[in-house]
């Protein structure tokens, strides 16, 4: 069978932007969205349009998904440290913080990924520079958490903790994928709905506990979730795999920077949220962390020959 035709430059861009604007109206869905549901049938229903998505690409696309139990094995962990606990974290703490700010954290996740690749898999070794990065990545959290935390120890620290336990758990997940399926052998389309499938089929199994409380099903609530699922946890990961091979993982990883810009803005134009000053200020001490520890920038440059 012929491979299929590589994506034009084009298009990748016009992906790679569509995914940064699906991933940052992700906050604003799932705020919307738990107006009407609880934050696990907000997971729930996320996964299970994003699986119902993934699935209808697959059979088009006749893509080959794995044979070995060993790799279900290791694509159902990341159904639970990819998927489940981190939707849940998010749509919890999102009860009690501005969807803005839930993507300023959600920005974290390069930063989350270089420790747990570095100390925890030990599948990538970080230079001083790196080092410093992850340093400067936790002041900016610190700076966006402690002026409330000072105040208030309530609901909003503890939000605000969950979603880093959130982003660890994407961190954690990256590094697996490196550490366990580098060599799986799947497309990026396959290897999503290998996880997400199921995450997805986990959430059906809890439906009953799930489900126990009643749901207001308005017409803005059924549309969030429906796109939260469809676009945000289904074509938005066809869109990246794209990006990704077609950039590499470097230049992929950008969508990062888009996403907080959008949720904040949205938060602010839709939902009429305000941000304080040690938002956007952490923020931006977090991406330049981020340059750090992606190599992007260096502490010092060899002088040019």
């Amino acid at each position: 069978m012929a491979s299929a035709p590589s994506p034009s430059p084009v298009s990748v861009s016009v992906q790679f932007v569509l995914t940064g604007i699906v991933w940052g109206s992700s906050f604003l869905f799932i705020a919307v969205a738990l107006t009407g549901m609880t934050p696990a049938q907000v997971a729930g229903g996320r996964l299970l349009f994003g699986a119902l998505a993934l699935a209808a690409v697959v059979a088009i696309r006749r893509e080959r998904m794995p044979r070995s139990p060993r790799i279900w094995a290791h694509l159902c962990v990341l159904g639970v440290t990819f998927c489940v606990v981190p939707f849940l974290l998010f749509a919890w703490a999102e009860q009690h913080v501005s969807s803005g700010l839930a993507s300023i954290f959600n920005a974290t996740t390069p930063i989350m990924t270089a420790v747990m690749a570095w100390a925890v898999f030990r599948v990538e070794r970080l230079r001083a520079g790196q080092l410093a990065g992850i340093a400067l990545g936790i002041l900016g959290v610190v700076v966006i958490i402690a002026p409330g935390a000072l105040t208030d120890l309530g609901g909003s620290t503890v939000a605000q903790v969950a979603l880093l336990g959130a982003t660890a758990c994407y961190g954690f997940s990256l590094a697996y994928m490196r550490r366990f399926l580098s060599n799986a052998g799947l497309t990026g389309i396959a290897f999503a709905f290998g996880y997400i499938g199921p995450a997805a089929l986990l959430m059906l199994l809890l439906s009953p506990l799930i489900l126990a409380e009643p749901m207001r099903l308005t017409p803005a609530v059924v549309a969030s979730i429906v796109a939260l699922g469809v676009l945000g946890t289904g074509l938005a990961y066809v869109w990246n795999q794209n990006t990704l091979r077609a950039w590499g993982p470097t230049r992929a990883s950008t969508v990062t920077y888009i996403t907080p810009v959008v949720g904040v803005a949205l938060g602010i134009v839709v939902l009429g949220e305000k941000i304080t000053w040690n938002e956007p200020a952490g923020a931006l001490i977090v991406f330049l962390g981020i340059l750090l520890v992606q190599d992007r920038v260096r502490l010092r440059r060899r002088a040019a020959a």
